[in-house]
């Protein structure tokens, strides 16, 4: 199969390009997509057959649910069979946006894109080409990212190419997403919600809005046995080909116990990346250390990780050594991503 891309510019929209990839969904087949978190791997949401495709292209799990994404908030009622007051608050406040939301699932919602559950995950994102796509496709597009399950997620579509060319029809490229990591996923279906994904939408920005919020345990603890209920929630995700170690700890000690292990490594033939902040970057010596961004805005942190985690694999890293991240706010998205990443690999200092 031959990989379409086809680059696409928001302020003036080629309609046509759209109506293409919309008619390839509509026919069972596969678009990759630019949303404001990371790419995504579009297919109908409502054609267990295209699930299926979709769970082929990626290698993915089949028990792993894949999220449906909505342009137009009355399309949610077609899908969740309950929506609680508490959910439509916060549809009304981070929608469109990175926020996913489950609830139980309607009649239409197969059970190959809920990975066999009674839940579905669903979220409006904030991407016009996103939104087009969506309504061009039927209005219902499964969304994971587009990229080989585990693997560090997409931010550009060249990372698209690199984990899916020639498994599916057609890319859109967007050019490099906003945010960087996957939407926050909030389980409506308990009460008080519970988040079982972080993201850009944090626990404090959720309360604000309907109160308490509670963390599942799973989300900076290693993988539990259980059936996932969300994406991410099981499986080692986000990971890079090289073995990742996040050192936690006082940031003097946490810099010095990287540049040790780094050297050692070093030493012994291999080659090492440091993953290091604005703050400490200047601080290690060696040919491959990369800046994520600053402490001061862990937004620029969670912007750049999956490019970074890419652009190691691209230089044959064989050891990365990552400094760690407050685990509040969108750094606790970070941290989320980081401990998969490195399958909850850490030294605590």
């Amino acid at each position: 199969m031959e990989t379409k891309v086809e680059r696409i510019n928001r302020e003036q929209m080629n309609m046509e390009i759209i109506r293409e990839a919309g008619s390839i969904l509509k026919k069972g087949g596969l678009v990759a997509f630019p949303t404001e978190t990371v790419y995504g791997l579009g297919a109908n949401a409502l054609d267990e057959k295209a699930a299926a495709k979709t769970y082929a292209a990626k290698g993915r799990p089949s028990d792993n649910p894949l999220i449906v994404h909505i342009a137009r908030l009355e399309d949610l009622y077609e899908v969740a069979e309950h929506v609680p007051e508490k959910a439509e608050t916060l549809a009304r406040k981070f929608w469109p946006g990175p926020l996913t939301m489950i609830f139980e699932k309607t009649s239409i919602v197969p059970y190959g894109t809920t990975g066999g559950l009674e839940t579905v995950a669903v979220r409006m994102p904030d991407d016009e080409i996103a939104r087009a796509l969506i309504l061009a496709g039927g209005g219902y597009v499964s969304g994971p990212s587009a990229n080989t399950s585990g693997r560090p997620s997409p931010t550009t579509a060249g990372h698209v190419m690199d984990d899916l060319n020639g498994k599916i029809e057609m890319i859109l490229d967007g050019g490099a997403v906003h945010i960087g990591v996957e939407s926050t996923i909030v389980d409506m279906t308990s009460e008080p919600p519970m988040i079982l994904r972080p993201g850009a939408v944090t626990k404090e920005m959720l309360e604000k809005e309907i109160g308490q919020v509670l963390v599942d345990h799973a989300v900076l603890d290693a993988d539990s046995k259980t059936p996932p209920k969300a994406p991410g929630m099981k499986y080692r995700h986000y990971a890079p080909k090289a073995e990742l170690t996040v050192i936690e700890g006082e940031l003097e000690s946490v810099v010095s116990t990287i540049q040790k292990m780094a050297g050692e490594k070093e030493e012994q033939g291999y080659r090492t990346g440091i993953i290091a902040t604005e703050e400490t970057v200047n601080r290690y010596s060696g040919s491959n250390i990369k800046c994520i961004g600053t402490r001061e805005d862990e937004s620029t942190v969670a912007a750049n990780l999956y490019g970074i985690l890419r652009e190691f694999d691209a230089d044959g890293t064989d050891y990365i050594y990552s400094e760690s991240f407050d685990a509040e706010g969108i750094g606790s998205a970070v941290m989320n991503r980081l401990l998969k990443a490195a399958g909850h690999r850490v030294i605590k200092i």
